[in-house]
């Protein structure tokens, strides 16, 4: 992959995606997808293709048969207007039809039926989740496209183990369509810290905390960064904030143990590494 063009082959698809490469193969002859050319004719995938690939793949789990979720979105790629990308609408499988939402219509592009209600937001609230979230689509259940920042997120965690990169460009996109999405500013201030930069790191934590206050993972990571740039003092107030949030919050009392033990408290350090000891053991 040439991470400055954002272009995939087909093996390193299939490897994020969990597809085959028959699969790929079989959504690019259908013209499910059309991926562009490279100089020796192998194909070559966008960001935009792995996006919508992961939607495919979330179809494919459903009870709607393979041929019909070509035919749907081979349509609805000829129906939308040619400036409108595919990650504007959101695809979902409704029993054997596939239905698709883009601003106030509702419809089935295998059928042209329109609908009435789509029931609930596919883009509505998640389960919060640290970090190497399972982001793939039950059976039955809405895929979003990623035209939301939720969608975005959920990309971006799914992208986290195999390419960092396009992950925290994920994560950045999220926050460009919802800047106080605090889940995507955690995971990325994770991926600063990670790199080497918790200065970085610090004002996304930071960020997070301010749309979130009581996220204890958020004030956690940034005791951790803090530490990391030896601000200790600061560190030991991220931990106490984290521990008001969750008290059992293990690693949090380990860590603020042993600041707390560097810092000349060796009460307060005997306090929080037995109520680490105490939470580990049970």
């Amino acid at each position: 992959m040439s991470q400055e063009s954002g272009s995939y082959r087909a093996d390193q698809v299939a490897s994020l995606l969990g597809l085959t490469l028959a699969q790929i193969r079989s959504y690019v002859r259908s013209g499910v997808i059309v991926p562009e050319r490279g100089p020796r004719g192998e194909l070559c995938f966008s960001f935009q293709d792995l996006v919508f690939l992961r939607v495919v793949k979330g179809l494919a789990t459903s009870r709607v048969p393979p041929r019909r979720v070509r035919q749907a979105l081979r349509r609805l790629r000829a129906d939308l207007p040619p400036d409108r990308p595919l990650s504007g609408v959101r695809v979902r499988a409704e029993g054997e039809d596939v239905v698709v939402r883009a601003d106030d219509r509702i419809w089935s592009p295998a059928t042209g039926q329109y609908w009435l209600d789509f029931g609930p937001d596919p883009g509505g609230p998640h389960p919060r989740t640290r970090r190497h979230e399972d982001a793939d689509a039950e059976a039955g259940s809405p895929v979003a496209l990623t035209a939301t920042a939720d969608g975005w997120y959920a990309l971006g965690a799914e992208l986290e183990a195999s390419d960092p990169e396009q992950a925290r460009l994920a994560y950045r996109q999220a926050l460009v369509l919802d800047p106080k999405h605090a889940d995507s500013l955690v995971n990325l201030g994770c991926l600063e810290h990670e790199a080497g930069r918790p200065r970085e790191a610090e004002q996304h934590y930071r960020a997070a905390l301010a749309v979130r206050p009581g996220d204890a993972t958020a004030a956690f990571d940034l005791g951790v960064a803090l530490e990391d740039l030896e601000r200790f003092d600061e560190a030991r107030v991220a931990y106490e904030r984290a521990l008001a949030s969750a008290a059992d919050c293990a690693d949090a009392h380990y860590n603020l143990a042993r600041l707390l033990d560097r810092l000349g408290d060796p009460n307060g350090a005997i306090r929080h590494l037995r109520a680490y000891r105490s939470l580990v053991s049970c």
